[in-house]
């Protein structure tokens, strides 16, 4: 098995699968049974609004963005200056919007919250991603996610030059510490899933160098090094000797990235990109009234 493990993951996940429904919740939180303070505005009064960001970060959310506004009225036009996964400086204009002005102060919040948010998202993953630049080692996200959000998540990583885990439990299979204490070990775990013919790879998540040859000889398809010290992921790179995929998670920090990259893993993954979420600075302005 090779790295394109999780390429073809990506390609087979449909990012966009939630999105009406993701909206349609937003809208129904945020409007419930309409804007009340939109109605200030005359109902036929038009508008023209830009969205500015104000500091380096790299753009995801657009697709959603542009359905909220579908969903508050259809005749909205959203014209963007950027597309999903660009980098963009402080005070860059990312749209700009025209319909009524009612229209455009009602979907103001949803849309930008969840372009705010997968754009943070993107960002801390491109942070991340550069700090093994120079590396074979590739960066990969978790399930730790926004509950409802996931797709769109997985999404921004990948916008953010990351790549996906598996999406949830039904697509990807890896076995922990309680699923080996409940099966009776490592070679018992692995035959149970063996024997339903499964067709994905089976990962095996170990914690000391004495489970890795273990795991291998059961045969595990990938090994994750739970929380594995620098010294102990550069001795479990030679004790696999390339026979499987080696996964590090845990135990190390931002900083650490560059250090855990060269012991030679093949993946990292970091729950924090879609856990720790810091939403991108974003300002929409109406600036032409008629």
């Amino acid at each position: 098995m090779s790295s394109s493990r999780f390429d073809r993951a990506a390609t087979r996940m449909d990012y966009f699968a939630d999105l009406a429904e993701n909206v349609r919740l937003a809208m129904a939180e945020d409007l419930g049974g309409g804007d009340l303070t939109a109605a200030l505005i005359p109902a036929g009064r038009r508008a023209r609004a830009r969205v500015i960001v104000r500091e380096a970060a790299v753009v995801c959310g657009t697709r959603w963005f542009d359905a909220v506004y579908a969903a508050v009225d259809p005749s909205v036009q959203v014209q963007w200056q950027v597309e999903d996964g660009a980098k963009v400086e402080a005070d860059t204009v990312l749209c700009e919007i025209t319909g009524s002005a009612r229209a455009l102060v009602s979907g103001e919040r949803p849309a930008l919250n969840f372009l705010q948010s997968l754009s943070g998202t993107a960002t801390v993953t491109a942070r991340y991603v550069a700090q093994l630049a120079g590396t074979t080692t590739r960066l990969l996200d978790t399930r730790k996610t926004i509950p409802g959000l996931r797709r769109a998540q997985k999404y921004a990583v990948k916008c953010g030059g990351g790549y996906n885990h598996r999406a949830g439990l039904y697509d990807g299979i890896l076995i922990k510490e309680n699923h080996i204490s409940a099966a009776g070990g490592v070679m018992a775990a692995i035959q149970a899933l063996r024997a339903t013919d499964t067709p994905v790879p089976i990962e095996v998540e170990v914690e000391t160098l004495a489970q890795i040859e273990e795991a291998i000889a059961a045969g595990a398809d990938m090994l994750l090094l739970d929380n594995f010290a620098l010294t102990d992921m550069r001795e479990a790179v030679a004790l696999a000797a390339g026979r499987v995929p080696l996964e590090a998670s845990g135990g190390f920090d931002f900083d650490d990235l560059p250090a855990v990259a060269a012991t030679g893993v093949d993946y990292v993954s970091v729950g924090a990109l879609t856990k720790h979420l810091r939403a991108v600075d974003l300002s929409m302005r109406i600036s032409d009234l008629s």
